[in-house]
Formats: structure tokens, C-alpha cells, sequence
């Protein structure tokens, strides 16, 4: 593989619209390994389908398709597909069993549109209620509970055949900021951090969850110059002390916490010598040539980039083997089927009753 097509392969990346712009045709033909779809790509059940059958044909390769459909306030696919409710709901009743079927109607569901990598379960504590961004996305405010219901709902969603994505390493359920804005710190100690953050993502690595994101925050006691995402410190942690083998993800580069501090080309370069080894740049197809090139010069310049570039691609192309499948005829059959619609009826009827996310573990 060529180092122009080796630094395309580990992109993942966003577009505008219903249709496939020149700029991103061009990216897929570059080697780029994916793409993710926002609000902005979604029409009917048949439509996405449909576009994202156009997208695999092209790339002629396994092609991950990605969203997120997490339930609640974070779901992309909503009209024609079954309502899950926000993650705080399935954790009020503490049912390992429950969560593990919702995650495979989730995966049912993105897989019968096309997709094959849903970024999902959010495995954050959601331990303080000025929390922007997380809040009810969590499964409850216990490390435990968290674990524990997102290696149900991982396990679920990868039964459809669909990658799961536990997010967002090493927990950004504590903070008081929004890193799609800015960049937010935790000054937790380390004993804080095994105790609340880390347990989920352990949880999540022996459940066997295809891939980790990482969140845009600093931990003080990781790496006090650096959010993980960029950190070597931060990152190696999950590799070293937690073990996990699959794919890490970042979480988009464009947004605020890095986006506002370095340029596209220098976060990307950075991240993947901190351990990503897949890269979300979601929206500027500007920015996200320019995350390539710079990876294609920093690898021609550097054997040491050279080595763990090949290292990323290796992962990320187990990853889309495994998971990004031919596309298949849309059958409207696979979508709201009775089972599922009045599985969810009877959880929004036992959250009338239960509502405290802490009661149960």
C-alpha cells in the first residue's frame, strides 16, 4: 500500500447532504475507509439505504458505514425506525437483559439501512448534573451499572452484526463544559479515575467491544498538557493497563476542544502517534485532505509514523473485514418489527415507576 493511500485509510469522514459530493467521491476513491452520517444525510428508510448502498458500491472494499444511534436526544435514524428511549431510562431498572435486547434492535435497525458501525454504547458515569453534553445519554450515575448494561447493549448491537463503540475514553461524564465547544479538564486523581471512569471501558474491553472513542478532555492525572485524545499517556493506559485490543476511535477532529487549539493536519498526526487508529473529521472535506496529506508527510518523513500508521491500518482493516458488509436489498420488513415496538412500550411504562438511575447496579 502506498503512503498516500495508507494515511486515506484511516479516515473516516463526513458530508452535507442526500447526495454524494464530488469532494467526497474523490476520498473514497483516495482509500478513505468510511463515512458518517448526520441529520443532513437522512430521508426516508429507502434513501438511506440507497445512498448508503451507492457509497459501498463505489469503494468497491469493505466500507465502514457509521452514525450514531445511541436512543434519546443522540439517535440519527428516527422517522420509520423504532424510539429508544435516552439511555438514563434503560438504566433505571438495573436489567442487563433488557439493555442487551435494545442494543440489538439498534443493531438490527442500522444494519437493515446499511450501516455497520454504530457509535454506541455511551459507557460515561453520569456523575454530576451540570454535565452539558452526557446527562441522561449515561446508563446511570454508578461506575457498576454503567459497565454492566453497556457490555449488555455492545453485545446486542454486535449479535445484528454491527461494530459497537463504547465512548468516550477515559469518561467524559464529569465535566461542566461541552468539548464540541471548548476544551473541557478533570483534575481527578488516579485513584478517582479507577474508581468512576476507568471500570466501564474495562468492562466494555472484556465484553469485547469492536472499538473505544476518545473524548476530548484533559485528565490532570493522565497527561495535564494534553486531552486523550492526543495523549500517548491517556491512551496507552487503555492499551497497557486495561488491555484492549480493537480499534480506537477519535472522536471528531473538527470539533472546538481540538479544532480551536490545532490545525486539522497536526491533530491528526498527533492522534495517531497518541494510539488512534481511526479518525473522525465529519464535516469540511477541506480539512479532511488536509488530515491526509498530513499524515502522508509526517509518514514519508519518519519511519517511527511510518510503522504506527501501517500498525492503525492493520486494526482498522480487521475492523472493516469483520463488519462493513456488501449491500443488500432494503427490506422495509426489518424495520419497527411488533416485537421490538412493544418491547419499548413496556419500558416506558415501567419508567412511570422507576425513575431513580441510581437504585439499582
Amino acid at each position: 500500500m502506498d503512503l498516500d493511500r495508507l494515511a486515506a485509510s484511516l479516515l473516516v469522514v463526513g458530508f452535507p447532504g442526500q447526495e454524494v459530493p464530488a469532494e467526497t467521491g474523490a476520498l473514497v476513491d483516495r482509500g478513505i475507509s468510511g463515512a458518517i452520517f448526520f441529520k443532513s444525510n437522512i430521508g426516508e428508510p429507502a434513501e438511506i439505504a440507497s445512498l448508503t448502498a451507492e457509497l459501498k458500491t463505489r469503494a468497491a472494499r469493505p466500507f465502514l458505514l457509521c452514525l450514531d444511534q445511541e436512543g434519546g436526544r443522540v439517535a440519527r435514524l428516527r422517522e420509520g425506525f423504532t424510539r429508544v428511549p435516552p439511555m438514563r431510562q434503560v438504566g433505571a431498572g438495573g436489567d442487563a437483559a433488557l439493555a442487551e435486547a435494545i442494543g440489538r434492535i439498534l443493531g438490527e435497525e442500522c444494519r437493515a439501512v446499511g450501516f455497520d458501525l454504530d457509535f454506541a454504547p455511551v459507557v460515561d458515569v453520569d456523575s454530576n448534573p451540570l454535565n452539558p453534553v452526557i446527562g441522561d445519554r449515561s446508563f446511570g450515575r454508578r461506575a457498576a451499572l454503567c459497565g454492566k448494561l453497556g457490555a449488555a447493549m455492545a453485545r446486542g448491537i454486535q449479535s445484528a452484526g454491527v461494530a459497537a463503540c463504547a465512548k468516550h475514553f477515559p469518561g467524559h461524564g464529569d465535566t461542566t463544559q461541552d468539548s464540541h465547544e471548548t476544551l473541557p479538564r478533570l483534575p481527578h486523581d488516579l485513584a478517582r479515575l479507577r474508581e468512576v471512569e476507568l471500570p466501564p471501558f474495562q468492562a466494555l474491553a472484556r465484553a469485547g467491544v469492536a472499538s473505544m472513542m476518545t473524548a476530548h478532555v484533559v485528565f490532570e492525572a493522565l497527561d495535564p498538557a494534553l486531552p486523550a485524545t492526543l495523549s500517548s499517556k491517556a491512551l496507552g493506559l487503555l492499551r497497557e493497563e486495561i488491555g484492549f485490543q480493537g480499534v480506537l476511535v477519535s472522536d471528531d477532529l473538527e470539533m472546538g476542544a481540538i479544532a480551536e487549539r490545532w490545525p486539522v493536519g497536526e491533530a491528526a498526526v498527533q492522534a495517531v502517534l497518541a494510539g488512534c487508529d481511526l479518525l473522525l473529521v465529519c464535516h469540511r472535506a477541506d480539512r479532511q485532505v488536509e488530515a491526509i496529506d498530513a499524515l502522508r508527510r509526517a509518514a514519508e518523513q519518519d519511519d517511527r509514523i511510518k510503522d504506527r500508521l501501517f500498525e492503525a491500518a492493520n486494526r482498522v482493516e480487521k475492523l472493516r473485514r469483520r463488519w462493513a458488509a456488501a449491500p443488500t436489498p432494503f427490506e422495509p420488513s426489518r424495520l419497527r418489527r411488533p416485537e421490538s415496538v412493544a418491547l419499548l412500550e413496556r419500558l416506558a411504562a415501567a419508567a412511570e415507576v422507576v425513575r431513580d438511575p441510581t437504585e439499582r447496579a
